[in-house]
């Protein structure tokens, strides 16, 4: 579920992964690569910090940030969240949302409700989201393609989704 980060304005941009160097940079283990370099500092273990240095290509992402001056300091944040301001990240077209911004909602097929939606997984071949059905058992995966969902709602928290499509009914 968004965590408080998420709530007040923060999107997930990756987290520490392992140290790169003897500097203080890192690599970014699960790269949003477009929040990472559109942001000027994260806010990790707490505390914001400005972003000294990007390199490395959108698959293998290598930062360095203001106070992390060497690889001890580097693999004592290894694992924390990177998190970026939602007011830096870029304008998202019609049809993409942020994770944050999809988790917790309430997931129906008409007016029929299926679960909730507990997080957004990126796949090899797409984006899913793992939805924990309101009657118990293992998560319904939901590909993010127009003939699964049919409507992402925010303002009503709901998506509404085909569940002949996915082989459920």
């Amino acid at each position: 579920m968004a965590d408080a980060a998420a709530e007040h304005g923060w999107l997930q941009a990756g987290r520490v992964g392992r140290p790169h160097g003897l500097d203080g940079s890192f690599l970014v283990a699960e790269a949003n690569p477009v929040l990472v370099r559109a942001a000027r500092q994260v806010r990790v273990a707490g505390a914001e910090r400005a972003i000294e240095r990007v390199a490395g290509h959108d698959g293998r992402l290598i930062l360095r940030i203001e106070g992390c001056e060497d690889r001890e300091a580097a693999e004592a944040l290894r694992g924390e969240v990177l998190r970026v301001a939602r007011e830096h990240a870029p304008v998202l077209d019609e049809d993409e949302w942020w994770a944050e911004d999809l988790e917790g909602l309430v997931v129906r097929d008409g007016e029929r409700t299926v679960g909730t939606v507990s997080r957004l997984l990126a796949l090899p071949s797409c984006e899913v989201l793992e939805v924990q059905r309101a009657g118990g058992g293992e998560p319904l995966l939901v590909p993010l393609v127009s003939d699964a969902v049919r409507l992402v709602d925010l303002e009503q928290r709901t998506i509404d989704v085909d569940l002949h499509f996915l082989g459920e009914v």
